[in-house]
């Protein structure tokens, strides 16, 4: 691989700045577009983008592919955690209702729901999409 340092600090400048725009898309997904699955994507594509930067093997040693499969696995169980959870506080599954700390403003259990809903997406989507990009990536070789 050819040393490219422009595109080498170029790339890790960048990466927490897609980060933080991948948090800010998840927390303001209720107020404007965006939400679990498009914070995910973005999160997902700067390893991505240092992956290709700096090499697959490299970023796999930061995040390895075990931990992208358990995210995908993790994402599912919050999602579907918190339905559980409405249910055991008698209310319907997904009932975000019962999430709120104050009976008489249900609104507040929508919020938290809809956000540990979405928080469950992005971890889904993120490990599913990364796991994607290892496997793609990683063609051709035997460790993969």
């Amino acid at each position: 691989m050819r040393e490219e340092i422009i595109i080498r600090v170029g790339a890790k400048f960048l990466a927490p700045f897609i980060i933080m725009f991948a948090l800010y898309v998840h927390f303001h997904g209720d107020y404007s577009p965006g939400g679990g699955f498009q914070a995910g994507v973005i999160l997902a594509a700067a390893f991505a983008l240092l992956a290709l930067v700096y090499g697959l093997e490299a970023v796999q040693k930061v995040l390895p592919l075990w931990f992208t499969r358990m995210c995908a696995a993790l994402g599912v169980l919050i999602f579907a955690g918190v339905g559980v959870v409405t249910m055991l506080l008698g209310h319907n599954y997904l009932g975000y209702n019962a999430l709120a700390p104050d009976p008489t403003h249900p609104e507040h259990g929508q919020h938290y729901g809809i956000l540990l809903v979405e928080l469950g997406v992005l971890v889904t989507v993120f490990g599913v999409m990364v796991t994607v990009f290892y496997h793609f990536a990683g063609r051709g070789r035997s460790d993969s």
